[in-house]
């Protein structure tokens, strides 16, 4: 019984070399990661600066046109359903 009781109560014998170097190569490569990643957005960001800039109608006034479209059309939309209406109800009184 006594040979068993010594059996369970082995250690495990981690190289604590290893672990460190498994440390410090992921370490480097979640900065080598960060840096592909920081380059990769900073050439997104660079080509859609240069795009908006090459535009001939910058975007805000784009959306400021398309906003106005919008008014006009529910203006129009508006004014043909009260006629509608209007008409409907004009020739139900006749």
């Amino acid at each position: 019984m006594n040979q068993h009781h010594q059996q369970s109560h082995r250690t495990i014998e981690i190289d604590t070399r290893l672990v460190r170097i498994g440390a410090v190569l992921t370490a480097a490569g979640a900065v080598v990661t960060w840096t592909g990643m920081a380059i990769g957005a900073f050439a997104v960001f660079t080509a859609g600066r240069r795009m908006i800039r090459d535009m001939d109608v910058p975007p805000a006034q784009q959306a400021a046109a398309k906003w106005q479209q919008a008014k006009e059309a529910s203006r129009a939309g508006v004014r043909a359903w009260q006629s509608a209406s209007d008409a409907r109800n004009g020739s139900l009184a006749h």
